[in-house]
This record gives C-alpha cells, structure tokens and sequence, in this order.
C-alpha cells in the first residue's frame, strides 16, 4: 500500500506537505480543466517591480505543472538571479485556477498564480508572493488575518492610426458622469463581465474626476487573495480596453493639472478561528469605536509611511500624482472621516471598521505594498504607537506653520527621497530580505539617475530662449 500511495505522488511530495495540495486535489483540478475544455495553461507569476510574467504549457504537460516540476530562467527577469544560478521553478496556488473569458482562436486558456521556488525547491528569496506569505504568517502565529479591499484608478485613452497609446482621451466625463460624455461606459461593463467570469465580485464601476480616468471596485478579501486579484484585475483591463481600440493605463499621473490614479486600500485585520467573523480593529466602547489594535496599526502606518511609499509609490511619475491641490495625500496624518490625511477611517463600524490607506498608486507591486503596510501596521501595535488625534480640518487649507503645530509631516516629495527613507527603514529590510530590499534600491536608483539625467520639454520650454 505504501508503494502505490508514494506512486501516485501522495506522500513524500518534493515540495513537502501543503505546498501543493494533495494527490486527490490535484486530480480534481486536472479533471476540471478537462470539463472546462481548457487547450493551455498560464503559469502566471510577477517579478519586483510588479510586472505579470508567464510561462504557458499546453494540455500535455497540464499534470507537470500541477507538480510543479514546470522550470524557467529566472536570469532573464529583472531582480531575481545571476546567470549561474537562473533555473527556477513555478510552484503553482491551486485555488487560484480561471479560465479566462476570452475566444481564443487555438482553444480555450486558464491561469494559475504561482510561487517562485529555487532549482532544489527552496522558496526563492525574491519572490514577492512568497514575502507576502511570510508576513501574514507572522499575523497568523498572533490568531489574526488582515483583510484588503483596494479600489483602483486608471486611465482610457485613444490609440493612434498606428494603434500605438497617446494621451489623448476618449470623454470629457466627470466624476459618477454618464453618456454621452463617458464613452468609456461600455468598455467598463465589459470589464465588469470579464472580471466577474473571473470569480470577481465587482461593487461599483464608475467614471472618476478626469477625464478619461475610472474605477472599479471589487469586495474585500484576504490579503493573498486581494494581491492575487490586483494583478489579475490590471491584465484583464488592459486587454479589454485593447479590444474597444482603447489603451489602458495604471501610471500615476498620466496627464498634468488634472488627478492621478491612485489604489487607495481598506485595510482592517479579523481574529482568526473564530465561531463567527470578529473584526479586531472594532471597539464600541473604544474611542472613535476603534480598538486600541487599530489605533495602534495606524500609528505604525504613520510612523513608516515615508519609508514604504518607496514600495507602494514606485515610480519617478508616482510623486507628480503626491502633490498639493489634487486630492492627493501628501500629510502623514490620520482622520475620522475627511480625505486630505494619508489615512482615513471610514465612518461603518462592526465588521466594516477598517483603515483607509490612501498613498498607494497602482503601479505598484501588490504582493510587497501589502507586506510593507501590513508590516507597518503590525509593528505599531506590537509597540503600542500612538497615532495621535485624529486632523478633521482640511489639511490642504493649513499653513505650513499650523501643520508643524499639529506635527503634521509630509511625505517624500520625489523617488530619490523615498528610497532613501526607505534604506534608513530597518522594518523594510526585515520585511522585504535583503535579496529584493537592495535590488530594488539599485534598480529604482538606476532609474532615477536616468531621469535626472535628461531634459525635459518643459525645461526648453523654460530656459532656451531665455538664457
């Protein structure tokens, strides 16, 4: 008996128990994908700096890939190894299995999200689902599981003859605007249907302040989970608006003098193994009917918020969305209600009290902006920080000496500043491994070097004429 069981690959799985799941899980889902008529498999996972990469297998090598036995060069992704160490392996999350609700002219596709593991089947150091895997653990040895719930902006706009994106806008729509201004209406339903194929449940879609820009909400869920779904959510809608002729994009601040996009996050954390669903950040008797954990988890946010807006603000572009005047919050501050702080906690108690962390754009690396919050957030309460009153004023209104009165700081005003806040961070480092933390130092140092280094139209604009 035992000889069969290890036969079918029961027992003594290479990866060890629980990594992937059992022999009768993995024959379930070979036989769902049977039903589902699917032709080929996306073994989907992202590198540092948040890009989706794949490697795709067709149906014969469907049982391979569900052992995890499904090998890539990792030398050639940004970040992840030299060339004498590059072969990876793709260790896939089986609940994570769609099937993509597109025609494919060659048959139909799913995905799987995967774990990047090393060539001895180690968990590699790099991989950035995996750093948020480990901070959860941390969260779950304490009998506590925080929850995400992100909403995400981003922006519709034409294509040349050439089919290549401009920023040229397809609408002059407004916020919650309808048609016939807001052309964009149809490509959002289709995204919604797509997404909801997907196992999504969507909330709201509706037009945001600039034109051309949107949103669509999608429920709360585990972090993991919610991480999973973000980068999910941003391929499906650059693939849709590719289909109405549009370009989609998540850069921050595509166009001057109006909003950037940004993925403000709900964030509150639930007592794990309870009979029913207990949200520890709700306290009626509480101040503000916070419990102290959540006081405390804000603290930690605001006591690291200039170090990991380097994660969760990635870009050169991410701090021309950070500025005064566009709704964007530029003061570590929190609030009970009002949006010009970086945290805001919405007015619903019981199970819907949560922190809303408003400085994220979505460019960014779900799976570290996650850990990095969340690491922050822990660390305040394990520290017991105090996150001071709440600012129910306007900060945008306030002088700059107001502001110092209520020790307001603001965040980093450019990406060279925010990595330095970053590296002086000892949290990030712990966070992060020392493998991701210094390659994305290097990396986004690299790239502002690049920056810094051109010139700009709007300096010739300035200066050529006059000097």
């Amino acid at each position: 008996m035992c000889g069969e069981k290890q036969a079918r690959g029961d027992t003594m799985h290479p990866y060890g128990e629980g990594i992937i799941g059992s022999y009768a899980e993995r024959s379930e889902l070979l036989e769902r994908m049977q039903r589902d008529g699917v032709r080929f498999l996306r073994l989907i996972f992202t590198d540092i700096m948040g890009q989706n990469k794949n490697v795709e297998v067709p149906q014969s090598q469907f049982a391979k890939a569900l052992q995890g036995e499904i090998m890539f060069d990792g030398s050639s992704i940004e970040g992840f190894s030299r060339i004498e160490e590059s072969d990876m392996l793709l260790v896939p999350d089986l609940g994570s299995y769609a099937v993509f609700p597109f025609d494919g002219t060659h048959g139909r596709v799913a995905r799987l999200i995967c774990d990047v593991y090393n060539a001895d089947r180690t968990p590699f150091e790099g991989c950035p689902r995996l750093i948020l895997k480990r901070t959860l653990a941390i969260f779950a040895q304490r009998g506590l599981s925080p929850v995400c719930g992100p909403e995400l902006e981003f922006f519709l706009f034409l294509r040349d003859e050439a089919g290549h994106p401009t920023v040229r806008t397809h609408d002059a729509g407004g916020y919650f605007d309808l048609l016939p201004v807001d052309r964009g209406e149809e490509a959002r339903r289709a995204i919604v249907n797509a997404l909801e194929a997907m196992g999504f449940e969507i909330e709201a879609a509706h037009h945001e302040v600039a034109p051309g820009q949107h949103e669509i909400d999608f429920r709360f869920a585990g972090a993991l989970e919610t991480a999973d779904r973000v980068t999910t959510f941003r391929m499906v809608v650059k693939k849709i608006a590719l289909d109405f002729g549009l370009h989609a994009t998540f850069m921050p601040k595509p166009l001057c003098g109006v909003n950037g996009s940004g993925m403000h996050t709900h964030q509150s954390v639930f007592q794990s193994g309870a009979a029913e669903p207990t949200n520890a950040f709700y306290d009626p008797s509480g101040l503000y009917q916070l419990s102290e954990m959540a006081l405390h988890y804000m603290g930690g946010l605001l006591r690291h918020a200039r170090a990991f807006v380097a994660i969760t603000n990635p870009l050169v572009n991410s701090y021309k969305r950070l500025l005064p005047g566009y709704e964007a919050p530029v003061n570590v501050a929190w609030s009970e209600h009002n949006r010009s702080p970086l945290l805001r906690v919405p007015a619903r108690r019981g199970l819907g009290t949560r922190v809303e962390v408003r400085v994220p754009d979505p460019s960014c690396n779900p799976y570290l902006a996650f850990a990095v919050m969340l690491r922050a957030g822990l660390d305040g309460m394990q520290r017991g920080l105090d996150p001071g009153p709440p600012v129910n004023q306007n900060i945008f209104e306030m002088s700059e000496r107001e502001k110092k009165r209520l020790h307001i700081t603001q965040l980093p005003a450019d990406l060279a500043e925010a990595l330095t806040c970053m590296e002086a961070d000892p949290l990030l480092l712990e966070t992060l491994g020392a493998h991701v933390h210094d390659a994305y130092l290097q990396a986004k140092r690299d790239v502002w070097q690049q920056y810094v280094g051109q010139v700009h139209a709007w300096e010739l604009e300035r200066y050529l004429a006059s000097y």
